[in-house]
Formats: C-alpha cells, sequence, structure tokens
C-alpha cells in the first residue's frame, strides 16, 4: 500500500527533529558512496542487524518499492534505505527500553494507526475492485451539463421572511431607491447583503427552482415584478446581466467526477456495513 503524502512528511519532520537521515526516497547518496545492483521490485537480500536484532528484509522491500514508485534508481538509493532503517531501529530499541510502549497513551496511538492502515487498505481494494464504469460518469455529465442550461446569470436579490417586506421593498424600487442600499438595510442572507445582494455569476441550475424560473424569465437590467418565493423565505431579484455559459468538456471534469463517484460510493458501502453491525451501549 502506497505510502500517503502524510506518512512521508511526517517521517521527513521526525526525522529532522532527531536530526537523523531523511528517508531514502527523499535523500541522495554520498558521492563515491557503494552502491549494489538490484532488480525493480526489492532491495534484493540484506542482513543488517542492530544489537543482535535482524531488520526484516520486508521493510527494506516496503521503502524500496516506494522509491522505485517515485522514479528514483534502486541503486542510488539503497545505502540511504540501510541508513534510515538502522536509525529507526536504534530509536525503536530506545523507546522500548524505556518502556514508551507500555504507556497507555502511546499504545493506543499505536493500535489506532494499525487500525488506520488496515482500513485505508481495505478502502483501497474495495475501490480498486468496483471501478466507475465511463458510461455513469458521462451520464452524470449529461445531467449536471442539462442543469446548467445554455446560459449563467449575474444577479443580485434581497432576501426577507415577510411577503409584505418585500412588497415594501419592490414598492422602494419603483420609486427610484437603490438595490445596492435597499439591500444592505433589508436582506436576510449574510452572503450577499453586504455586497448589495450580489450573487456573482452562476447558472439558473445552482438556484432553487423558484428562483432559477424566475431568473431565467428576467431581461438583462429588469427587476421581478412580484416577490418570488421559496423555502429561504421571500426574495426581490434583480437581473444585472447575462451569457453564454462556458462548460467544461467531460474529459476536463471526468477525473473529478470520478473521485467523486468513488467517495459516493464508499459511503454507500460503509453505511450498508454499518447497518448491518451490532452496535450496543453498554
Amino acid at each position: 500500500m502506497p505510502v500517503t503524502r502524510k506518512q512521508y512528511f511526517t517521517v521527513l519532520a521526525v526525522a529532522a527533529v532527531m536530526g537523523i537521515a531523511a528517508p531514502a526516497f527523499a535523500q541522495k547518496p554520498k558521492e563515491g558512496a557503494k552502491t549494489e545492483k538490484t532488480d525493480k521490485s526489492t532491495v534484493g537480500p540484506s542482513k543488517v542487524s542492530v544489537n543482535g536484532v535482524l531488520i526484516p528484509q520486508a521493510y527494506f522491500d516496503f521503502i524500496g518499492k516506494q522509491a522505485v514508485a517515485s522514479g528514483r534508481p534502486m541503486e542510488q538509493i539503497l545505502p540511504a534505505i540501510r541508513e534510515e532503517l538502522i536509525n529507526r531501529e536504534v530509536l525503536f530499541q530506545a523507546a522500548k527500553k524505556k518502556a514508551l510502549d507500555k504507556n497507555a497513551d502511546i499504545a493506543t496511538q499505536i493500535d489506532l494507526a494499525r487500525q488506520a492502515v488496515l482500513i485505508q487498505a481495505f478502502i483501497e481494494d474495495f475501490v480498486k475492485s468496483h471501478p466507475i464504469k465511463d458510461e455513469d460518469l458521462k451520464s452524470q455529465y449529461d445531467q449536471g451539463r442539462a442543469q446548467m442550461g445554455d446560459n449563467e446569470y449575474k444577479a443580485r436579490h434581497i432576501l426577507v421572511e415577510k411577503e409584505d417586506v418585500a412588497r415594501t421593498v419592490l414598492a422602494e424600487l419603483k420609486k427610484g431607491g437603490d438595490f445596492n442600499k435597499l439591500a444592505k438595510e433589508h436582506s436576510k442572507d449574510p452572503g450577499s447583503k453586504d455586497n448589495g445582494g450580489d450573487l456573482d455569476w452562476g447558472p439558473a441550475g445552482r438556484y432553487v427552482k423558484p428562483f432559477g424560473d424566475a431568473l431565467k424569465a428576467l431581461k438583462k437590467g429588469e427587476t421581478t415584478e412580484v416577490p418570488v418565493q421559496t423555502q429561504f423565505g421571500w426574495h426581490v431579484i434583480k437581473l444585472d446581466d447575462v451569457r453564454p455559459v462556458k462548460a467544461p468538456t467531460f474529459d476536463e471534469v471526468k477525473e473529478n467526477l470520478n473521485k467523486r463517484a468513488q467517495q459516493e460510493q464508499v459511503a454507500k458501502f460503509v453505511q450498508d456495513l454499518r447497518s448491518k453491525a451490532k452496535v450496543e451501549e453498554k
């Protein structure tokens, strides 16, 4: 299983604090250092012991695979891998000598770390064995593209709680009132009131249906003749401008669609497992 970016930089930080060698895949070998010829998947037999404790060959192989995956030639980084694992074993033995592994909090951290690694491996295995089909992603893209429509709108609104207040605002606008000023005075939308109700550019599909439908019915510069009701309250809407929407192509968003689909698939899988689990309060 690949070393995560967080794990990688955590090791780097520990190495810096302790004054030991950085991980092999982040360090160039010293000039003139001898290297060993190895294949591309493992570092080959490497019998190294520290105070009589043999460093497992699997450790060399695991870090070696990560180094090869990063594009570094094995023969260049093998000495650094050796130094890193020796330093780790020295520190590990020193920690055990102080019985830190017996400390309850530290033991809990170790258990949680082991649990996290197994969970990550399990999820990666699930994702690998349940790939998202391109046709499903294309269907999502087409659906989203249809919801966007052909235009995007630069709109502003004033949101109030009651219809009569909205009608009062409309009456003020018809008398020549300033939309920006009225939005700051009356709007209940904290995200736009201080900007004169400005909602910036966006497709009609971004909004709830009554709002989006009202927006599409307006012409540039127009304000709704009557308040528009949604679940958020009553809106007075003004259309500042309209332009053709510039939608990304399927290939441009395919990776993001795939990630979102995987996240949704994993979330559903976890929920299914949770629903079958026997959970008790004791």
